[in-house]
């Protein structure tokens, strides 16, 4: 496959507003030796790439200050000590930034093949979001089969997925949304029960809804206002899993005793500082776990607007703005 020397990415201009993109014209990625240089056909917009945007989540050191954590495309290029994967393979990667571009390169240990069936755009929505939920739902907060999860944000990215994979796993989920068509959404993508949050207090709802006994994980990225009643909410032996604090981390009056008495976990965790090696074993646990799921046609990503690469701007505006339910994609190259 011929790698041409220059591509077109998008560049942010310092902070700000989705304003502060650009297209623009760069030298193409090499690959390290353990790496991969994949031909971008389309890329995920998440919430990280928003708050780094803004300049609220600087990348880490060595990894690509361009914005973009997930692709799928096909190899053009592989670095010396890749062994699994060959250009022409098509796969779909976790990156460390780098996505919104038509080259990107990533770990080879961060790469997936695409689940049989699907395209581009269907791969391409998969990495981020899997990856968070299976290390955070199913390895931080060790739900199993039988137990009852409670996902707050039901129709983000991660909130789908997180309500697909459980209900997948043999778990009774119960789903968090702003409207009730939000709430109808969760329901039909597995969801028991949804609550509208801006009409009734999800606490009296799960108290309700479980009767009394409340649930053994929540997966909440709100923050510091609903961590008093995110831990209400637990059973006994529950795990409260913090993915982010969109309104908040700072939480006051905590009171220690409830955590004792009934025997609580609280425990959270970030994606992008993980080593190679980390999230290679996540990739791993994906392949042998998830993948087959989807391959059977179960738990596909819910696409909710697609983009053009140019269009970066409108696709995060509406990230911002929350109205959508689901994925929000780039389509980069056929």
């Amino acid at each position: 496959m011929s790698v041409p020397q220059t591509m077109t990415f998008i560049a942010t201009d310092g902070a700000g507003g989705p304003e502060v993109m650009r297209a623009a014209t760069g030298p193409v990625p090499a690959p390290k030796p353990d790496e991969v240089l994949i031909r971008v056909q389309a890329a995920g917009v998440n919430r990280p790439d928003v708050v780094q945007r803004q300049g609220l989540y600087p990348p880490p050191a060595g990894a690509s200050p361009i914005l973009g954590l997930e692709v799928a495309g096909e190899v053009a290029a592989v670095g010396a000590d890749v062994r699994a994967l060959r250009p022409g393979d098509r796969v779909c990667a976790l990156t460390n930034g780098g996505g919104y571009a038509e080259y990107c390169v990533a770990p080879e240990a961060q790469c997936l093949r695409w689940p049989a069936g699907y395209d581009a755009l269907r791969a391409a929505a998969l990495p981020e979001n899997c990856f968070t939920v299976w290390a955070n739902v199913f390895i931080h907060g060790r739900l199993g089969r039988g137990e009852a999860l409670l996902v707050h944000g039901g129709t983000s990215g991660i909130g789908v997925t997180a309500i697909q994979l459980a209900d997948a796993f043999g778990a009774t989920v119960y789903a968090t949304a702003g409207s009730d068509a939000k709430v109808a959404a969760c329901r039909a993508l597995g969801a028991a029960a949804a609550i509208n949050y801006r009409a009734e207090d999800f606490l009296e709802a799960i108290k309700r809804l479980t009767e009394g006994r409340g649930v053994d994980v929540v997966l909440d990225m709100v923050g510091a206002p609903y961590f008093h009643r995110n831990l209400r909410c637990l059973a006994m032996d529950g795990r409260l899993v913090q993915i982010a604090f969109l309104q908040g981390s700072k939480v006051e009056g905590f009171d220690l005793a409830p955590v004792m008495t009934r025997r609580l976990t609280i425990t959270g965790s970030t994606m992008r500082p993980r080593t190679t090696a980390q999230k290679g074993a996540i990739a791993d646990a994906l392949r042998a776990n998830v993948w087959p799921v989807l391959e059977h046609g179960r738990c596909a990503p819910v696409i909710h607007a697609t983009f053009a690469l140019a269009e970066v701007a409108q696709a995060h505006a509406l990230m911002e703005s929350s109205a959508h339910m689901g994925k929000i994609m780039l389509r980069v190259a056929e």
